[in-house]
């Protein structure tokens, strides 16, 4: 039986042990949260993403990163939490 790694990509330096959160069975009645970090064409990659999702019957909620060179401000991450049951960054170029 193999063993899964999840990686966090913060900057923690002694990372903390967490257990990842279960999916959810179904989309339908969540908000789903899509964090643009402002790269170029990471807005095309997320409209795509949030037809999809809307299709499934998710509500989605659209942020955006002030810039990708620094981490979120600590107020954008409260309001995506607050606001959504799942999030997902979208990067491209």
């Amino acid at each position: 039986m193999s063993e899964s790694v999840l990686l966090d990509p913060g900057s923690e330096r002694d990372p903390a042990e967490r257990e990842p959160h279960g999916l959810p069975v179904d989309l339908a009645g969540k908000t789903v949260g899509l964090l643009d970090i402002s790269k170029p064409r990471g807005d095309v990659f997320l409209d795509e993403i949030a037809r999809l999702l809307e299709a499934e019957g998710a509500a989605v909620a659209r942020f955006k990163k002030p810039t990708f060179t620094r981490p979120a401000p600590t107020g954008l991450r409260q309001e995506i939490a607050e606001q959504c049951d799942l999030v997902l960054e979208g990067l491209a170029d």
